[in-house]
């Protein structure tokens, strides 16, 4: 079957020592998630707060509403990520979903503290990240090299975190400037948003290209290459696909929000709520360092192992918030771990993923991925939040802590390792042995020596 991310074998290997420049697709696509992702991280810092202490809300009501918002995005992704392959409208499906997570402010704005509202605001942003996510990864995956798929995934990832640190500081400065007016923030983050959603217009590509660095178009004579048969999931054909389907699945039923890790973090350490939004600076810095990093490990020693030491991570962010140590070690662990958790493996499982893809199913590929992860954590934060509601946080973050656990070790014997697609140097081919003709021939006339095919 054809491979989307796998290159011409003959292919002449890069030089080395030489660093390949980020595809500029890529660098645009960092831009506008950097500027989308201020206008959501000013609403996601706050949001918490805003609900638990401001509206009264129950840690299970909590889990119902962020695991809801957060599972809606599962058939919109698919939907998304089908739509999108065909005739490879990855911008204008992306851009209706940016769209549609800016104009979701404006639902929050006008809530005026009904739940039932806020949930409907809420579902349409995260219908507007499930529509967009699989077309803009799909994006970064056709212009990017195979070789370099972790890199360009951290790039992106590090430009998106930049936008997740100066959301939170937006945010509070807004509160502390509007004495704690949330529709301030409302306000200014569509305002945010709908800047992100010009830029998508003015500088991502209307149709993807070749990828950079791969196989340039066939010659006349030769044969287009097959493409993927079958409905949007003909790629779980593939044992290796799977795998990693079913184990994004595992690992997403056992990792509870972000959102929960904070409140969490909030009660340990009974600080000022007004505080709350600068918890998420913390992991995002550390996301931010890493990503490139954590990337350009995972092209050169392979995707497979980043992404299951970033789950160990958090596994033990969960075990420090029931660590009796000091505040300041658990607050500044946590944070760390968190971000460690995100830059190991956000974009490295979508490099991972990224081999497996057949062509012309790029987007639906990588939103099947999502779709599992998604509606696990969906699982996840509903139950986290009844355990919660019903025996306390500690029993919620110890049964957190054990299913991690289970889940890591059987992610750890099923998840496949991907294929090698570092740059390698060709073996020199060795010539033919010479065999002189037998004695006992007579000599012909030599013909002239014809060139030996060569098969690769």
């Amino acid at each position: 079957m054809y491979l989307a991310t796998t290159g011409r074998p003959d292919a002449p290997p890069a030089p080395s020592g030489v660093r390949r420049r980020v595809p500029g697709t890529v660098l645009a696509l960092g831009a506008v998630s950097l500027v989308t992702d201020v206008s959501s991280e000013m609403v996601t810092a706050v949001l918490p707060l805003y609900l638990v202490l401001g509206l009264g809300l129950s840690p299970l009501q909590f889990g119902l509403l962020d695991g809801l918002t957060t599972g809606a995005t599962a058939l919109v992704r698919l939907l998304g990520g089908a739509t999108a392959d065909r005739g490879g409208r990855h911008k204008q499906i992306g851009g209706l979903g940016y769209a549609l997570s800016a104009c979701s402010r404006l639902g929050l704005l006008l809530a005026g503290g009904a739940t039932g509202w806020i949930a409907t605001a809420l579902a349409a942003d995260r219908l507007g990240k499930g529509v967009r996510t699989a077309p803009r990864d799909a994006l970064i995956t056709l212009h990017s090299p195979p070789e370099d798929l972790g890199r360009a995934f951290g790039t992106h990832r590090a430009m998106d975190t930049t936008g997740a640190l100066l959301g939170p500081l937006a945010a509070f400065a807004l509160l502390w400037a509007t004495a704690d007016a949330y529709d301030a923030v409302f306000a200014v983050s569509f305002c945010v948003g709908s800047f992100g959603v010009l830029l998508w217009v003015l500088l991502v590509p209307g149709r993807a290209r070749e990828k950079a660095g791969t196989a340039p178009a066939p010659a006349p004579e030769a044969p287009a290459a097959p493409r993927a048969r079958g409905g949007l999931l003909a790629g779980l054909r593939s044992p290796a696909y799977r795998r990693i389907v079913l184990c994004a699945g595992l690992l997403g039923a056992a990792t509870i929000g972000d959102s929960f890790l904070y409140l969490l973090l909030q009660r340990r350490l009974a600080f000022d709520a007004t505080w709350f939004p600068f918890l998420p600076l913390g992991a995002a810095g550390v996301y931010l360092l890493l990503a490139v990093p954590a990337g350009r490990l995972a092209d050169r020693t392979g995707r497979r192992g980043p992404f299951l030491y970033g789950h160990g991570a958090l596994l033990l962010a969960y075990g420090l918030l029931l660590a009796p140590l000091p505040d300041a070690a658990v607050l500044l662990g946590v944070l760390a771990l968190l971000g460690v958790f995100y830059a190991t493996t956000d974009g490295v499982l979508m490099a991972l993923t990224g081999p497996h893809l057949t062509e012309g199913r790029q987007a639906g590929g990588l939103a099947v991925v999502q779709t599992a992860q998604a509606l696990a954590r969906l699982g996840a934060a509903v139950a986290f939040g009844a355990v919660w509601t019903a025996s306390g946080p500690e029993a919620a973050l110890v049964a957190a802590l054990l299913a991690l656990t289970a889940a890591l070790c059987c992610a750890a014997r099923l998840l496949p390792a991907p294929p090698r697609t570092g740059r390698r140097r060709k073996a020199p081919e060795l010539p033919e042995p010479h065999r002189p003709a037998p004695a006992s021939q007579p000599s012909e006339p030599s013909e002239p020596s014809q060139p030996s095919e060569r098969t690769d």
